[in-house]
């Protein structure tokens, strides 16, 4: 090889190197902007005080809200007898098991020192249309903000006020036992962002009044599909098949399909006038009662108005009948 061609070898060895090192810079770089932008695009939103005007809370309306929104359901520290779980006292401690770890409700009683006490009202809104927490981090989604979310200001400022006025219950629930990377809050920001939509609900105008108090209260405080619908791996609601049932979250029983499809006896579709009446007593059309999780609904939403309930009920009768997943046949038990 003559000089000249070494030169020239040389050159182009350069080249490739500046090139390779130009295309890695701009590789890093494009990581770079895409974390950060993915970073700024997820971070939780906080609703400051000053967003909060001047309001004087109702407290009938809070103690509404708490009973649709089945706060007792969950915060109310448990009892080995059912019969004597005094629903105000909301020291927490349930444990919901789900397929990424077992959740422990917290403590959400006026206790300042383990519960909300030291919460401002902002703080308690934040969590209900942000999913996040009074210091700044993500809430898990076991708390049902993606349905929250919707909730009127009025009425979460409502059910704020109506909260302090229940007794103080002192002690911390256990941390959650969550598998990792699910334990990682930082990463609820990328969830977020795949399946936290929307805001306050806004009425249908084509649609009456009934039938918009019905679809507020159902899809906001009254969260009724963060169990009657099924979810993908990612713990996320599949929206086609929204109301439509499926395996319960702690992988034990069924979630029955609550749209026309599911709301069946024999060939006649449960009425408006039959879902009113099983919000009220548990009381199904062939004659046999809740059980199980819908029993602790229905001790909610019979503290309701007859007018609410009805509400309801005209919402749930018109879903748009949905198949969901098939549930598996019972087994044999063997000899």
């Amino acid at each position: 090889m003559t000089a000249q061609q070494r030169r020239q070898e040389k050159r182009r060895q350069e080249k490739r190197r500046l090139n390779f090192r130009t295309l890695a810079l701009t590789v890093v770089t494009c990581g770079v902007l895409g974390v950060a932008g993915l970073w700024l695009l997820t971070l939780p939103g906080e609703v400051p005080a000053s967003a909060l005007p001047q309001y004087t809370p109702n407290l009938d309306n809070g103690k509404t809200i708490f009973n649709i929104g089945g706060c007792s359901s969950c915060h109310a520290v448990p009892n080995d007898d059912p019969d004597k779980v005094d629903r105000l006292r909301l020291g927490g401690g349930l444990a919901l098991k789900s397929p990424f770890g077992t959740f422990y409700v917290p403590n959400i009683s006026p206790e300042p020192k383990d519960g909300i006490g030291t919460w401002s009202e902002a703080n308690f809104v934040t969590a209900l249309w942000k999913g996040m927490s009074e210091h700044g981090k993500n809430l898990f989604p076991a708390f049902p903000y993606t349905s929250y979310h919707h909730m009127q200001l009025n009425d979460i400022r409502d059910l704020f006020a109506y909260l302090k006025t229940l007794p103080q219950v002192p002690g911390k629930s256990r941390p959650h036992d969550l598998s990792f990377p699910f334990n990682q809050r930082e990463l609820l920001s990328g969830w977020k962002l795949l399946f936290f939509h929307g805001g306050p609900f806004v009425p249908d105008p084509s649609k009456s009044a009934q039938w918009n108090r019905g679809a507020y209260l159902v899809n906001g405080p009254g969260h009724c599909a963060e169990c009657h619908s099924p979810r993908n791996f990612l713990g996320g609601i599949i929206e086609s098949q929204r109301f439509a049932g499926g395996p319960a979250a702690d992988g034990k029983g069924w979630v029955p399909n609550i749209t026309p499809v599911g709301l069946r006896e024999g060939d006649k579709v449960w009425s408006e006038k039959d879902i009113a009446s099983f919000l009220g007593d548990g009381m199904m059309p062939d004659g046999d009662y809740a059980g199980g999780p819908m029993a602790d609904v229905i001790s909610n939403t019979s503290l309701l108005s007859a007018d609410d309930r009805a509400a309801i009920a005209t919402y749930i009768a018109a879903l748009p009948p949905t198949a969901g997943p098939i549930k598996p046949p019972k087994k044999e038990k063997k000899d």
